[in-house]
């Protein structure tokens, strides 16, 4: 008889904006958000080039302040503490069970060592409405928000990819500072939106997989 592998499922709430569930599958832990999967623990390269892309084109600054918006799985956060070139580090985060998934569950593996370093702050807020309303700025802002600019898994998060949210996302960059959003899959119109935007040196760099199309990370630079 064969055996059908089910994930199983660890935690499961309703949070502000729908139902989050942490499931086990295998070895990997897995976020699912009203149904759709949103990430894993199975890799992390995406994740990692999305805070070295960011720190790679900040040349000639010391420490410089990065945003990270979104927790996840924790690689980002765990990335960029790992590095000491970083200086102070704010995760965004909406969902409170992810937060408490890191501080207290099975995601605290991932990112212990990360949220007890003094350069770490956890902000339990929509990154959109932070964006919108923080009067801190930043070097950095690397955004992992639902898939990436054309596929969303919350309406609400389109807002961060329209023209007033870049505009949002410019205002709390410093000058020079750089803007890295990663995306499933990659997005010449998002490339346009951000030149419209006012921002220069627009790029995008891929992740190659194992099958489909490539994830990628766009980087664009907030003008001097």
């Amino acid at each position: 008889m064969t055996t059908i592998d089910v994930p199983e499922v660890i935690d499961r709430r309703e949070g502000p904006y729908g139902e989050v569930v942490l499931r086990r599958h295998g070895e990997l832990l897995q976020i699912i958000a009203n149904g759709c999967f949103l990430m894993d623990t199975s890799d992390g390269r995406s994740e990692r080039l999305l805070v070295d892309a960011a720190l790679d084109a900040l040349t000639g600054r010391f420490q410089p302040s990065v945003l990270i918006g979104g927790l996840g799985v924790g690689f980002s956060l765990a990335h960029a503490a790992a590095n000491p070139s970083w200086g102070a580090i704010t995760v965004v985060e909406r969902e409170p069970a992810v937060i408490d998934w890191h501080r207290s569950g099975p995601l605290a593996d991932l990112s212990a060592e990360a949220l007890t370093d003094p350069r770490t702050a956890i902000v339990e807020a929509d990154l959109v409405e932070y964006v919108n309303e923080t009067c801190a700025t930043f070097d950095a802002l690397c955004l992992d928000i639902d898939n990436g600019p054309d596929w969303t898994v919350s309406d609400s998060n389109e807002n961060l990819y329209s023209p007033a949210g870049l505009a949002s996302c410019a205002r709390v960059l410093n000058p020079g500072g750089v803007l890295a959003v990663w995306s499933a899959r990659p997005s010449p119109e998002f490339e346009e939106s951000l030149g419209n935007a006012g921002f220069h040196q627009v790029r995008t760099e891929e992740i190659p997989v194992a099958r489909g199309v490539p994830d990628v990370v766009h980087l664009a630079v907030r003008p001097g």
